[in-house]
């Protein structure tokens, strides 16, 4: 499993974003150079995210990208989806026929039943963090993680039973 380039990018143009949530927009040359992006990268990245809902462009001189909702309503499930769309998509089986036009699996898969549970956790998961979560340095996120965050979906993923 890998996560995409577009998704690491396309994430942390979207915190750039948050940070100035509340605040003006947020310029699309300063999201590029924040994050070390070409500007026609960021600016790509950001129309994927702007067309999913989840950051709105604002025109004129003092333009830029603000959020559509608050950085606590934005989970990185769903800009992640927006970026690179699901894990295990419905038709993931028919990309992978072997030699065939049709799967040899098609009809029983213990395979599609595993990437289905794995997709499953990983929204749960994701669903669980947002932006507002992430707005933590690395060592505070981590413990945040590790002492099991608020949201029980992911509590229930990591197998604990936290306050």
């Amino acid at each position: 499993m890998q996560l995409l380039a577009s998704e690491e990018y396309g994430l942390r143009c979207l915190l750039q974003v948050a940070r100035g949530h509340g605040a003006a927009p947020v310029a699309v040359p300063e999201i590029a150079a924040a994050e070390g992006l070409s500007l026609e990268y960021a600016a790509k990245l950001l129309r994927q995210l702007r067309l999913a809902g989840l950051v709105q462009s604002v025109r004129g001189a003092s333009g830029g990208y603000a959020l559509t909702r608050a950085p606590a309503e934005i989970s990185v499930w769903s800009a992640l989806e927006a970026l690179g769309g699901e894990f295990f998509a419905v038709d993931f089986c028919d990309c992978h026929p072997g030699a065939r036009r049709r799967c040899v699996r098609a009809g029983d898969c213990s395979l599609r039943a595993l990437w289905r549970r794995v997709q499953t956790a990983m929204r749960e998961a994701l669903d669980g963090v947002s932006l507002a979560d992430l707005s933590r340095d690395e060592q505070a996120m981590g413990a945040w993680l590790a002492n099991g965050p608020h949201d029980a979906r992911l509590i229930q993923i990591q197998g604990g039973n936290h306050p």
